[in-house]
C-alpha cells in the first residue's frame, strides 16, 4: 500500500511511519522542515510541505492509496487550530488527487456523551481533563466535523492518555463509543491506525481505542 503520513515527526506519527515500513508499505512522510525525520529506508520518501497549504501537498498525495493523520497541537493553551486547519487542507488536496481513504487521530474526550465510559469516570475525571485541554479538544471536534462533512472514506480514532512505554501489540476498540481504560501506548495507537485502514466497517465512524 502507498501511504501518506501527516504529523510524521510527532511521537505517534514517527511510529506510524516505522511500523508501516516494517509491514512493507511504501510511505510518504510529510514534514514541515528538512531533517525533521531521520529515518532511512528504501520505501520511505520524506517530503517537505506546508500542511496548511493544499497546493503544496499534491506530490505527497499523487498515487497514494490512503492517508494517516497524526496531526496534533504541541501546546495545550494555543493550538492554532492545527488539526482543523490541517485536515481542511488535507481534504482539499485529497479531493484534487482522487484519494479517498483517511484515518485521523482524535481523542477520547471529544465524545461528549461518554458512551462506553464508566459512569464515575465520565462524571469526575473526564470533565477535569476536558477543562484542562479544552483548546485541544475543541480543535479536534472541529476537525471531526470537517471529516464528517466530506465525502471521503474517513475514520477518526479516539485514544485516551498516550504513553511512550513499549507497545504490547494489543488494544481494544469500540465503534462510536469510548473504551474503559486510562491509557494507551503510542506504539499500540500506531498499530491501531494502520490496522484501521483496511477495516471497512469503520468507514465514516469514530473508533474508541485503549490498551488491552
Amino acid at each position: 500500500m502507498h501511504l501518506t503520513v501527516f504529523g510524521a515527526t510527532g511521537g505517534t506519527g514517527r511510529l506510524v511511519v516505522e511500523q508501516a515500513l516494517d509491514a512493507g508499505h511504501e510511505v510518504r512522510a510529510v514534514v514541515r522542515t528538512p531533517g525533521g525525520l531521520t529515518l532511512d529506508h528504501e520505501n520511505l520518501h520524506v517530503l517537505q510541505a506546508d500542511v496548511f497549504e493544499p497546493a503544496s501537498l499534491g506530490p505527497a498525495l499523487d498515487g497514494a492509496d490512503a492517508v494517516i493523520s497524526a496531526l496534533g497541537a504541541r501546546d495545550r493553551k494555543h493550538t492554532g487550530r492545527v488539526c482543523e486547519r490541517g485536515i481542511g487542507s488535507v481534504l482539499t488536496a485529497m479531493d484534487k488527487a482522487g484519494v479517498r481513504r483517511i484515518v485521523a487521530v482524535s481523542a477520547q474526550p471529544v465524545l461528549r456523551s461518554g458512551e462506553g465510559e464508566p459512569f464515575w469516570f465520565h462524571k469526575t475525571v473526564t470533565p477535569v481533563v476536558r477543562a484542562i485541554y479544552r483548546n485541544i479538544y475543541a480543535d479536534l471536534a472541529e476537525m471531526e466535523k470537517l471529516l464528517a462533512r466530506s465525502d471521503t472514506e474517513w475514520t477518526v480514532v479516539r485514544p485516551p492518555y498516550l504513553t511512550d512505554k513499549p507497545g504490547t501489540g494489543q488494544y481494544r476498540t469500540a465503534l462510536e463509543a469510548n473504551v474503559a481504560g486510562s491509557s494507551l501506548t503510542r506504539a499500540d495507537l500506531a498499530k491501531a491506525l494502520l490496522d484501521t485502514l483496511t477495516e471497512r466497517s469503520t468507514i465514516r465512524h469514530a473508533l474508541g481505542v485503549t490498551g488491552a
